[in-house]
């Protein structure tokens, strides 16, 4: 199958969202944790600082990979479970093991992550 533009600035971007460890620590925390956590819950448990936390959610918020609740001034983040389902088949896509349109492709709406991702690099 071959990568159209979009699908390939959107794949770039997960791709590049992973590019840091603080942000796979994190990532695999909230996948593995299997609820919504609190900056503070995060802090603690990559032995990271306050800021950089808060930073390294933003950017994997802005490619869809979490999501975010904000109750009074405590943020509970989460993994956005729809990239469970859509990153590894964009990575077998890229990579070339699969003949096949992605999920997000054969309902024709698309999913949350590569509705987002795609309207962030429009911009």
């Amino acid at each position: 199958m071959n990568v159209s533009r979009d699908d390939a600035s959107t794949w770039a971007s997960w791709f590049r969202a992973l590019g840091d460890p603080t942000r796979v620590l994190i990532l695999n925390l909230l996948a593995t944790s299997g609820r919504a956590m609190s900056v503070a819950e995060i802090v603690d448990a990559v032995d990271v600082g306050q800021s950089t936390v808060s930073h390294h959610l933003k950017i994997l918020g802005d490619v869809g990979f979490v999501l975010v609740h904000r109750e009074g001034t405590t943020s509970w983040w989460r993994m956005n479970e729809e990239c469970l389902d859509c990153f590894p088949t964009a990575a077998e896509l890229v990579m070339g093991r699969l003949p096949t349109a992605a999920p997000w492709d054969e309902s024709g709406r698309g999913s949350t992550l590569s509705k987002k991702t795609s309207a962030r690099s429009r911009r």
